[in-house]
């Protein structure tokens, strides 16, 4: 018999559901909250709206918000400084993957101490963590379900992975209304980042019928909706199935990891270029669906179903390339067809991205194993 386990938080969805954050946080038994977001965050208007639920609910606040697209270790240094200071007892963030990796890596440090390299890896934290609530306004990493949180080794230049049971928040507050200050790019990089998450997790070796339930369903959603969002930022209907998607997603890829797209998206990010970690995405996952077919073509049949393809009557070799050929398609319809070197990557950098990548965490569950050499060549692919 298989065992397997499945964490996911609390999670209270649906549009207006901002106005629990105060109540949910108090739940927990804060009473002085360090409110983790970012600039773009702050000037949408979402942030006041998270204080006054805070401050309605009896709480104490202090907001921080020195963060940038890819957190860095640096920036997590200075929100850990400003917690200890200010007597916060639990961790708020409003925004995308960026607040909510930020708010992750403070509550570990401060109740944990040490480096962020300590913790690298599985399952590395010992003591507990403050309590979180988190609430999303992006559709795409899907942190505010996982085990996950990723920031960028300054020293290194790239992105390490810290994955732990500890990392899931008590609380998720997914309110699609949120999604509607995106821009159009940023809607379509984050909802390219919630569809590699559905395919890597769907395909992992580590998938179980659980996370296969919910990584169908996020791609299947991405597939209906995604072009949608991208030309219409105020269609609700669709904001709402993103939302969903990407809470599907993270639930998924928190239980059953990821693939080699992450592995090598981790070390591009890490080289601190200023793009978003799904436009990277968007670029190398056709590339690592090509490579990892052969391992598993009916995982990737199913795929291609999930993505609105016609898969009846064929092989499973052919309906993996229908899912890989409609990938393709999704991504150009939104605008994101572009190479790695479009974006600011140099070939002389693949070497070191490549042999960083061999030692992610996410490439021991893609299912085809791979080669430094393998990994250099489809770095190329995808320049």
């Amino acid at each position: 018999m298989n065992i397997s386990k499945f964490v996911s938080p609390e999670i209270i969805f649906g549009r207006g559901s901002l106005s629990q954050i105060g109540e949910s946080a108090a739940r927990l038994g804060a009473s002085r909250v360090f409110l983790v977001s970012d600039p773009g965050v702050i000037a949408a208007g979402w942030v006041d709206r998270a204080l006054h639920y805070l401050n309605a609910a009896g709480l104490a606040t202090e907001t921080f918000s020195a963060i940038t697209t890819n957190p860095k270790d640096i920036e997590v240094t200075e929100g850990v400084e400003r917690y200890l200071a200010s007597g916060c007892d639990a961790l708020v963030a409003v925004g995308g993957g960026s607040p909510t990796d930020v708010a992750k890596a403070v509550a570990i440090l401060a109740s944990n101490g040490g480096r962020l390299t300590d913790y690298e890896g599985i399952n590395k934290i010992t003591r507990p963590l403050p309590p979180m609530v988190i609430a999303p306004t992006t559709a795409g990493a899907g942190s505010e379900v996982s085990q996950f949180t990723v920031v960028v080794d300054t020293r290194r230049k790239l992105k390490m992975s810290i994955i732990s049971r500890s990392l899931v928040p008590d609380i998720a507050i997914v309110d699609p209304e949120l999604l509607q200050t995106k821009d159009p790019q940023l809607a379509a990089a984050t909802g390219i980042d919630v569809l590699t998450h559905g395919i890597e997790s769907y395909v992992s070796l580590a998938a179980t019928p659980l996370t296969d339930i919910h990584a169908l369903q996020a791609i299947r959603l991405c597939a209906q909706n995604l072009r949608r969002v991208v030309v219409n930022r105020s269609d609700m209907e669709a904001n709402t199935h993103m939302a969903m998607a990407s809470m599907s997603a993270g639930l998924a890829f928190s239980n059953a990891i990821l693939g080699a797209t992450h592995a090598m998206t981790h070390q591009v990010d890490g080289l601190l270029l200023d793009q978003h970690h799904g436009e990277t995405n968007a670029s190398i996952l056709p590339h690592v669906m090509a490579f990892n077919m052969a391992a598993c073509p009916q995982r990737f049949r199913e795929v291609a179903a999930a993505l609105g393809e016609e898969v009846s009557g064929l092989s499973a070799e052919e309906a993996a390339l229908l899912a890989i050929a409609a990938t393709r398609r999704l991504i150009a319809d939104i605008g994101l067809d572009l190479g790695l070197a479009e974006l600011g990557l140099r070939s002389t950098d693949i070497p070191l991205l490549s042999r960083n990548a061999m030692k992610d965490a996410c490439l021991v569950t893609n299912p085809r194993d791979a080669t430094l050499a393998e990994i250099e060549d489809l770095f190329r692919q995808a320049m």
